[in-house]
């Protein structure tokens, strides 16, 4: 479904002048398989610490034996080449040794959001065809509430269980709200009409896994992806569409085995298994994992292991620079830092470059995209911008419908080719068809993104080809209206959505969440007030409401549609009564 560009189309790009002179536009990623990394680099490092969690650490010669033997039990329980295996818990080390010992297995990963409820789980049992899971002990419940509500041909055959505080030492500083997932020990579930193993009896499996047979096009992970309708999509994704951004990946960042990188995006989300957990053991790096975010957790690992790398949400930043101890934390280490998700406001970008020297830069991708499709160059990036076309990738912006070029600075649909591109979405062939188009003689992927090309050719994003507030007849994006409210001293986070408005047919509403030291002496009105001062004004917010946080995605993201939801509920409600 996807292919790699030419050099000739690559080269005619105008970016390339802003191009980090060390690395070559495209590459060529080994012909070998994702489980072959690992191999490698415990046969380079033995003894180096791969993983940290807390106050542990487990070697890559460990990382190895222990994926081996859990591909055995794997194996043993039947699972055969091709077969799709579930993996749902937070990020820890477990997450890891399963992850590759499923490929090692020969089978493919369904990576699924340890926030999902029952509900939401059938859909990534019956969807893929899932038999066999490996979960934490405390999503358990819900995993088997799902299994059990399915018809007796589509149930689990098999669970794997872990439990968090196996990979935790006796001196681990826990956050209090997480003792009772992260710190207990959960009692083993039963799987009716199934069998259930323990992390530790699994590990202990004693046969041989099978021949590791895989090729660079065979499905690697299925992740699966939400749309504005229907249920999630799987997107299918080779070992050659994720080894190709995980090499690329880690050459972008200048990495080397010295890399020492915080993990903290979770695992399941593709940002963080790709960006973070598979270049860094391609690489040979240490990978300090956290579980969730918390800020004071993150301000200790960065400073007790000397983390040198940190991809993340820009919210993530914003909220450990609010730290009350913030002053205590040493981030001295720290010679990368970038992430996606959404535009890092211009004044937090400002104080890490003025306060660490670390230019903050951002990039862009999707599921389908393996990560990264966009990246700023680390020695020339652009505030509130998703870099350039990645390592090997041509994306262009054009009409939406018409698939006509726009011209530099003007808005259109960013469509995406290169060797990272999905092949498609599982079991759904109409769906894979409606997400290409045909552009120059060529197969792209339309990301459904409304963006625009500077001159210089870095992308910057407008907003979501459906997100978009029409107050009459001017259109008003949200994105753009956000980070203008970020400059505000009192806003600490915001997310603009549509109300409706008798007159103008759609009107602007922001939801904030206001910095500690400005609660209860700012009000609504001073915030309208402001936005009318420093942004045009059919841009600015008509109403404003003040809430504690925002809601937010497994991988951190603002849940702007949750919010768009809940505003659509309340304006039907009074003309229900």
């Amino acid at each position: 479904m996807s292919s790699t560009p030419t050099d000739t189309t690559v080269a005619a790009r105008p970016h390339h002048r802003f191009w980090p002179a060390r690395l070559p536009h495209r590459i060529t990623p080994p012909a070998t398989s994702l489980w072959d990394n690992l191999v490698v680099s415990a046969r380079r490092y033995p003894d180096k610490p791969a993983l940290v969690f807390f106050d542990q650490t487990m070697s890559y010669r460990e990382l190895l034996a222990q994926s081996e033997r859990l591909a055995a039990h794997l194996h043993a329980q039947g699972v055969q080449a091709g077969d799709r295996v579930m993996l749902l818990m937070q990020n820890c080390p477990q997450w890891v040794v399963a992850h590759f010992a499923i490929l090692r297995a020969n089978a493919v990963v369904v990576p699924v959001n340890p926030m999902n409820r029952a509900e939401e789980l059938k859909h990534t049992i019956t969807d893929p065809d899932v038999r066999v899971a490996i979960c934490a002990a405390d999503l358990a419940a819900d995993l088997l509430q799902a299994s059990a509500a399915l018809p007796a041909a589509q149930r689990l055959r098999h669970l794997v269980v872990s439990h968090y505080c196996d990979a935790i030492g006796p001196s681990a500083e826990i956050p209090p709200a997480w003792q009772a997932w992260l710190g207990t020990r959960h009692a083993l579930p039963a799987l009716p009409d199934g069998t259930v193993a323990d992390w530790a009896q699994a590990l202990a499996c004693t046969e041989a896994p099978p021949a590791h047979d895989r090729t660079p096009a065979d499905l690697s992970v299925l992740p699966y992806t939400s749309g504005t309708t229907g249920l999630p999509k799987g997107c299918m994704h080779t070992h050659a569409s994720v080894m190709h951004n995980a090499v690329a990946g880690s050459l972008w960042s200048n990495s080397s085995p010295e890399n020492v990188a915080l993990l903290v995006v979770p695992m399941f989300h593709i940002t963080g298994m790709v960006v973070g957990m598979h270049a860094g053991v391609y690489t040979g790096a240490t990978l300090v994992v956290m579980p969730r975010w918390d800020r004071e957790l993150a301000g200790r690992l960065i400073s007790h292991w000397r983390v040198t790398h940190w991809a993340n949400i820009p919210t993530m930043v914003i909220d450990l620079l609010a730290s009350p101890n913030f002053a205590s934390y040493d981030l001295s280490s720290l010679v990368l830092i970038g992430g996606g998700g959404a535009a890092m406001p211009q004044a937090v970008a400002q104080r890490l470059f003025e306060q660490y020297g670390l230019r903050y830069a951002e990039g862009y991708g999707l599921t389908e995209t393996a990560a990264p499709s966009h990246n700023n160059p680390p020695d020339a990036p652009k505030q509130q911008c998703l870099g350039i076309p990645f390592m090997s990738v041509d994306a262009r912006v054009v009409d939406p419908d018409t698939l006509r070029e726009m011209p530099v600075g003007e808005a259109g649909e960013i469509i995406i080719r290169g060797p990272s591109v999905f092949s498609g979405y599982w079991k759904r062939p109409e769906a894979t068809e409606a997400a290409f188009v045909s552009f120059e003689g060529q197969r792209y992927f339309r990301s459904g993104d409304l963006g625009r090309v500077d001159e210089d050719g870095y992308f910057f994003i407008t907003d979501r080809l459906k997100r978009m507030i029409n107050a009459s007849g001017f259109k008003v994006w949200p994105a753009e209206v956000e980070a203008l409210m970020f400059r505000h001293p009192a806003i600490a986070e915001a997310c603009v959505i549509s109300t409706l408005d008798g007159y103008r047919g759609e009107s602007v509403k922001a939801v904030v969440v206001l910095r500690e030291a400005h609660r209860g002496s700012t009000t609504e009105q001073d915030i309208i007030d402001w936005c009318r001062e420093n942004m045009a004004v059919y841009k600015c917010p008509r109403t404003v409401q003040f809430v504690d946080a925002l809601p937010k995605s497994g991988s951190g993201k603002v849940m702007w549609r949750l919010l768009q939801e809940q505003e659509q509920v309340q304006e039907q409600a009074p003309a229900a009564q």
